[in-house]
């Protein structure tokens, strides 16, 4: 049981409780631990989100991509994770990523009335949900009105935030350049310099028809400091 626990109280969602508390839920939830090989598709883009993916052990590679490929955000989220939780409710629960694991990787899979039982059970499980939706739905914004408006790396990491969870690794934007200049508005001649710039200061690393993120968090602090 102490595993149990010690895997539960990691899980992002479920951070705070006490373990009573997480003992409960153990003993009246119902929940399955899945298995995935290398490579083995986790979750398909537009699958209905039924159930609450948690990464327990391994990695997994998301990746979210418009509706014909030409830009492609890709990022790895590593154990403990929870992928995507933002659409198991609202208008709208269709996943808006593929996730593939990388190496074996476990996953613990709650459905959807099982985690209803749960947030109702304690509210600190309410808050952890509560929070989570709402820095998404926030940074969700700033991403879009960022795309006018700013200057063009702050507008660049927005759009990174905005569509990356907080614990993403290893992101890489996959476009053609001028998509991208041709979608903030700009010449060829300033987004290369912003690119070049951003590069110089070890923020990202790019080619012509990629943009590998350094570092989220050093993003994050150069969106944090004032303009």
């Amino acid at each position: 049981m102490n595993s149990i626990y010690e895997i539960f109280m990691a899980l992002p969602l479920f951070h705070g409780v006490s373990r009573q508390r997480i003992l409960q839920v153990v003993e009246s939830t119902r929940f399955h631990f899945l298995k995935f090989a290398d490579g083995e598709s986790i979750v398909t883009a537009g699958e209905e989100c039924s159930h609450v993916k948690f990464v327990i052990s391994g990695s997994v590679r998301v990746i979210i991509a418009n509706s014909d490929s030409r830009f492609r955000v890709g990022q790895t989220l590593e154990a403990p994770d929870v992928i995507f939780p933002d659409f198991l409710f609202g208008r709208d629960t269709h996943y808006p990523c593929s996730a593939t694991a990388i190496g074996d990787t476990g996953v613990l899979q709650i459905s959807k009335a099982e985690y209803v039982k749960i947030l109702s059970c304690d509210e600190i499980f309410l808050y952890n949900l509560l929070n989570h939706l709402s820095m998404n739905a926030q940074k969700s914004i700033d991403g879009v009105l960022a795309l006018t408006t700013g200057s063009l790396e702050r507008r660049i990491a927005f759009w990174i935030m905005a569509l990356t969870q907080p614990s993403g690794k290893d992101i890489l934007l996959e476009c053609r350049q001028r998509d991208l200049y041709s979608l903030f508005g700009v010449q060829r001649t300033s987004f290369m310099a912003t690119l070049e710039s951003m590069k110089q200061r070890g923020l990202i690393d790019y080619t012509s028809t990629r943009i590998s993120i350094t570092s989220r968090r050093l993003l994050l602090e150069m969106l944090q400091q004032p303009e």
